[in-house]
């Protein structure tokens, strides 16, 4: 089934310069950048995008990093985008992510962990609309 799914390549995997390498991953396993845009987030539009956590001891923290430094964020579109770029990602710490995974490869901690991928399909369409809300028609 095609479908839709977020993705952001989180300010560490900018900063190591790793955004073509990401983008060559979800392309080969066939999902496709059907929109992307690079920003710093504010610290209050991490808050919103997050607000889901608000209530986690991690909230801060994570909002306060993924406002550091510039992301890239994009829309993927494919068969079961969802799960695959799931599978892509791989663990979210990625000690213990499997070889070939996107997080294997970038990610330096839980905290540092190169990228971001929508769970489901409600949580995608919240997040596409979140940052193309003109892609939510």
């Amino acid at each position: 089934m095609k479908e839709r799914t977020l993705a952001i390549i989180k300010p560490d995997a900018v900063k190591k310069h790793a955004i073509g390498d990401i983008i060559r991953r979800y392309e080969e396993a066939g999902i496709h950048p059907i929109a992307l845009k690079m920003s710093t987030l504010s610290k209050s539009t991490a808050e919103g995008f997050y607000a889901v956590h608000k209530e986690r001891p991690f909230y801060n923290d994570l909002t306060s990093y993924m406002a550091s430094g510039p992301v890239v964020v994009l829309v993927l579109e494919g068969e079961n985008a969802i799960k695959t770029n799931r599978d892509l990602m791989g663990a979210t710490d990625p000690k213990k992510a499997e070889a070939g995974t996107i997080r294997a490869a970038h990610g330096a901690s839980i905290e540092e962990n190169a990228v971001h991928g929508s769970d489901a399909t409600e949580t995608a369409q919240f997040e596409i609309g979140f940052f193309f809300p003109e892609l939510n028609s």
